[in-house]
């Protein structure tokens, strides 16, 4: 972070104090306005939401949620307009957006939970992914706008389509032939598979990648609270891995729930 930004943080925490003077223990999260089952319903329903109730109840903390489309509530979290967001995957280029816990390297013990994309093809068509090489791509993937597996997949010299904010979205113009494929989420990929357009889509085994997610602060918050930033994050840790919330998340995920990437907590 250059000294200007420095500057910049330091000014934009006094603010946050200041904010959070007018709202003792209340904390800001913004999330994504999309149903994404398992882990988040629009009516603050799932494993997210479960896991931050939590989290509240640990810390003594009241949570404020804030629905709103992905881009912008990663804008918002640049911008200190809101002290946290959630799930965020991590990679380097977002380390501007807000701060992980654990730092630059991202610590996987405080999670709060880990999806897998995976890659969508019209039925019938040719398209593959053996986990390793695309084959017979003849066309973009989708992706939906602000996703971090379009950095993924451009790494591997594919075209990428982030013209659409929903999955519903990505799924239509597939269908349509507009796109080649798409890279959903896991979530997403279920439920789709449950709906009406079931039939004309098919999932590939092979996962395309497979990431943890988190409970990203922004930098104002962290500067001005940095020890209710690791409480925060040390609760997330502790109750994910309570005996409680693991019987739950099983039920909903089955077997391979929990497990961080490689199967090691």
């Amino acid at each position: 972070m250059s000294l200007p930004q420095r500057l910049l943080v330091v000014v934009l925490a006094a603010w946050s104090g200041l904010a959070q003077a007018a709202a003792p223990g209340t904390v800001t999260l913004c999330f994504e306005r999309q149903e994404v089952p398992p882990w988040r319903t629009l009516d603050g329903g799932g494993l997210n939401f479960e896991l931050l109730s939590e989290v509240a109840r640990r810390t003594g903390v009241s949570f404020d949620y804030q629905s709103m489309p992905w881009k912008r509530c990663l804008e918002q979290l640049k911008a200190n307009q809101v002290n946290g967001a959630f799930a965020v995957s991590f990679n380097r280029e977002r380390m501007d957006l807000g701060a992980y816990p654990g730092g630059a390297s991202a610590d996987p013990s405080k999670r709060m939970h880990v999806d897998t994309y995976v890659l969508v093809r019209r039925r019938g068509s040719r398209l593959d992914w053996d986990g390793k090489e695309f084959k017979h791509l003849d066309g973009r993937i989708g992706v939906q706008l602000g996703y971090s597996v379009a950095d993924f997949l451009r790494s591997r010299g594919v075209p990428v389509d982030e013209g659409s904010q929903r999955s519903d979205e990505l799924a239509q113009k597939l269908i349509a032939g507009r796109l080649a494929g798409a890279a959903l989420g896991g979530g997403d990929a279920k439920r789709l598979l449950r709906g009406p357009i079931a039939a004309q889509l098919e999932v590939l085994p092979a996962p395309l990648i497979e990431k943890p997610y988190y409970l990203v602060l922004s930098h104002a918050f962290v500067a001005s609270q940095p020890k209710l930033a690791a409480r925060l994050w040390d609760a997330i840790g502790e109750a994910r891995a309570s005996a409680a919330y693991r019987k739950r998340e099983q039920a909903l995920l089955g077997e391979r729930a929990g497990r961080a990437p490689g199967g090691r907590d």
